[in-house]
């Protein structure tokens, strides 16, 4: 079998979520499954380190795609004559963006759907290439997968599409995540936050991660903190702007928030382990996996009450509502207030993150394209 894989966000140093999800998920898959060819489509020049397997076969096709013209290019014109040079028995898609010029059977991973809900919080131009789009590419899909139920009813609701066409499969836990020794997390501290303890966000700061809401909230924690916590935003900081910078500018106690920019893997390890706790509050997400990466390194979470962030943080978190500031700071309050609280959660993370591997991400990706196969033909 010859699958051909879009692998455009394999990225060096730039992996973010679906970036891993790739990454995690076609390793195990080329390496699982060495009888089958996998044809891997880049639009720029890759490094070695993503061809996992000796039956991997790179292809780069330009333009790099980061511009919806770019995007209806690539995929409309260039990816059908790859598939087509290569005699492809599945296009797979990671990032959930498929051909529509094309007679091959394909699988598109569509995490989650927030542009339908929260179009405002994406360029106008990207907004209407994903609401006209995806619609389309899921109805095109021989099969679909989605990394929550939550998302799976949201795009069999919002887009009309059977649920039998759509596969659950759950995000991973990178391994590194485990919880850090006292003396690491001191030097941890001492790096980042001159020794303070600090409240913690990993995640792009993009305007669906309420980094606004979590701002305001840390400023009313802070008026009557008295250990001098601060909070650490850990992410790629292209949003950082309009709202977010209006918002940091009119804290009481901005001083007390680092931002850090991306880090690489090996650093935000040690970052997490030594939080006092994640905060982890967006309005949309289809999974989110920095939950069940603090679930995994010891780390209590607070988190949000909405979309599959229940699903997904069980029992072993604190919810909150991302709308209301009052809530969130309270509960900021009481992690850094009760030690007892904070190992009840830690315990029912690590009881809630054993539902959680890239190893069953793997399996349940194979069984999806298993699925497409026998589905068309």
């Amino acid at each position: 079998m010859v699958i051909a894989v879009n692998t455009r966000l394999l990225i060096e140093d730039k992996l973010e979520g679906i970036g891993w999800f790739t990454f995690e998920t076609l390793k195990r898959i080329t390496q699982n499954h060495p009888q089958h060819q996998f044809i891997f489509i880049f639009d720029r020049p890759y490094n070695e380190k993503f061809i996992f397997a000796k039956n991997i076969t790179p292809v780069v096709i330009s333009p790099p795609t980061r511009h919806p013209v770019l995007w209806y290019f690539w995929f409309e014109f260039r990816i059908p004559g790859i598939l087509k040079k290569y005699k492809a028995d599945l296009f797979l898609s990671p990032d959930g963006y498929l051909s529509l010029n094309t007679k091959t059977p394909q699988l598109a991973v569509i995490h989650d759907i927030n542009f339908v809900h929260r179009p405002k919080d994406l360029p106008w131009l990207k907004a209407k290439y994903y609401n006209y789009f995806f619609p389309k590419f899921a109805r095109e899909a021989t099969r679909i997968a989605t990394v929550s139920n939550y998302s799976k009813k949201d795009i069999t609701h919002s887009f009309t599409i059977d649920e039998e066409k759509i596969d659950v499969v759950y995000n991973g836990i990178n391994t590194a995540y485990t919880p850090t020794p006292p003396g690491n997390q001191k030097a941890t501290r001492k790096k980042y936050t001159s020794g303070s303890e600090y409240f913690l966000f990993v995640g792009a700061l993009h305007p669906r991660k309420n980094i606004t809401g979590l701002l305001e909230a840390f400023d009313t924690f802070k008026v009557k903190d008295k250990k001098g916590i601060k909070l650490l935003i850990v992410g790629g900081q292209m949003h950082k702007t309009g709202k977010i910078s209006e918002t940091y500018k009119n804290m009481q106690f901005k001083n007390d928030v680092v931002f850090t920019g991306r880090v690489p893997t090996s650093k935000l390890h040690s970052i997490l382990g030594a939080a006092l706790a994640l905060t982890f509050i967006p309005f949309f997400e289809g999974f989110g996996i920095p939950v069940v990466e603090a679930m995994s390194a010891g780390v209590p979470v607070i988190c949000s009450n909405t979309t599959s962030l229940p699903e997904v943080g069980g029992e072993a978190v604190i919810y909150v509502d991302p709308n209301n500031s009052g809530q969130i700071s309270d509960a900021m309050k009481l992690l850094a207030g009760n030690s007892e609280k904070r190992n009840e959660l830690i315990q029912k993370g690590f009881i809630q993150k054993e539902k959680f591997s890239w190893g069953k991400t793997a399996k349940l990706l194979w069984k999806s394209i298993e699925k497409a196969i026998a589905d068309k033909y």
